[in-house]
């Protein structure tokens, strides 16, 4: 198994650097690596080095409240954190509180070698569903103590196949495994794997957040004391089933926030929507802002603060490519409606059991939910389970150090 799995990966980045040729995102994929070896030549550890992986953007916001926290409580500890994806490092290469950042080099056993060779991590920390066999087994190989953080496991993961005992063998390589819910526990417990439920890290981190919201006075002259609504995160596959709703609603103000900005998407959502719209880049510009029923944000990083002025959220991805992060809403108060494929978000689940969270198939489902919410949302009800779920960053970090 160990042999099929080497040959996948081989195979796996032979065509990500065929489909370099012409799409952008594998090209940074491809390139990024390539200058990976170089910047863990120069790299010089200390006694403390502790490295995170993280396949992308989500997965960084889980490990972020650990990293701060294991900076608060030692400076002269180093950072190390690599990504798997684009769509990660390239937002995040910057980050202030990591001393090297890139990507992950191709796992194979002389890149982990040369990898731990390098960076010599005392820990390592995989986040939520990464687990790649030949640096977890070099680093159990080298007894440096590895954790997964975050973890969520599903039923169809090879992990509990009768084929799987390669896979099962990378998870008993791990010192501890903590995970999201009970149902990852479950499954664990089926193949006598431990593990520990702590919970997600991303509440811990969301509600610090919230803590720090930056007001945009221009936004709330926009909105001009109506109720508001925040679409964050949205494709056209969402914007296909709520925008009639929003189009027929008076005395609405509705700030929209796309997955992509590129001019042809918000071309696309000015084009759906009959009321008047102004984009963010045109606010300060005008004085009658006011006058406008719908806000197009044109650009990246905002979203968090804005949902601070919504009475509803809808977060977008759950019609397609996957749910994206409800929790930002739900940790100003704000209830959240979302799409109906989100089977691989524990937090979906556990927004919709907590009635702050509400999955619709089509635009009669979200029409029904949306007027209810208009009038009857509460704001108490979200921010008390937003609080209930805190504390997954302590837990760990006292499990670890104890």
């Amino acid at each position: 198994m160990k042999f099929i799995y080497q040959i996948g990966a081989n195979l796996y980045f032979f065509a990500v650097t065929i489909f370099a040729l012409w799409n952008p995102k594998a090209k940074l994929f491809i390139d990024g690596r390539k200058e990976s070896i170089g910047k863990l030549k120069g790299f010089i550890p200390s006694e403390n080095t502790y490295w995170f992986h993280c396949a992308s953007l989500g997965e960084f916001e889980q490990a972020r409240p650990l990293i701060e926290a294991l900076k608060l409580k030692s400076d002269s500890s180093k950072i190390v954190v690599t990504f798997f994806s684009p769509s990660g490092y390239e937002i995040r290469k910057n980050y202030e509180f990591a001393d090297l950042i890139l990507y992950l080099p191709k796992d194979s056993k002389s890149n982990a070698s040369l990898f731990l060779d390098s960076i010599q991590p005392s820990k390592i920390f995989f986040i939520k569903y990464e687990f790649w066999a030949n640096y977890l087994l070099e680093a159990n190989n080298r007894n440096i103590p590895t954790y997964l953080v975050s973890g969520v496991f599903r039923k169809k993961q090879i992990f509990f196949k009768w084929y799987g005992g390669f896979m099962r063998q990378i998870l008993n390589s791990f010192t501890s495994i903590y995970l999201q819910d009970k149902g990852s526990k479950i499954l664990l417990d089926s193949i006598r794997i431990k593990s520990i439920i702590t919970g997600d890290t991303r509440f811990d981190r969301v509600m610090q957040n919230a803590e720090k919201v930056k007001d945009f006075p221009e936004i709330r002259k926009f909105i001009d004391g109506k109720k508001c609504m925040v679409v964050g995160s949205c494709w056209p596959e969402d914007e296909n089933v709520i925008f009639s709703t929003l189009n027929k609603t008076d005395n609405l103000k509705v700030i929209v926030a796309p997955h992509e900005i590129n001019e042809s998407h918000i071309y696309l959502i000015c084009s759906s929507l009959t009321k008047k719209v102004i984009k963010f880049s045109e606010l300060s510009e005008l004085t009658t802002s006011k006058d406008y029923d719908v806000l197009i944000i044109d650009n990246i990083g905002m979203l968090m603060h804005l949902y601070q002025y919504a009475n509803i959220a809808y977060v977008g991805g759950a019609f397609g490519k996957g749910l994206h992060n409800i929790l930002e809403p739900a940790s100003f108060g704000v209830p959240v409606i979302f799409g109906d494929k989100y089977s691989k978000f524990p937090e979906a689940f556990q927004f919709i059991n907590a009635e702050i969270g509400y999955s619709i198939k089509n635009n009669e489902e979200f029409e029904l939910i949306f007027y209810n919410l208009l009038t009857m949302s509460d704001r108490s009800k979200v921010l008390t389970f937003m609080s209930s779920q805190k504390g997954a960053t302590n837990q760990i970090m006292k499990d670890i150090f104890s």
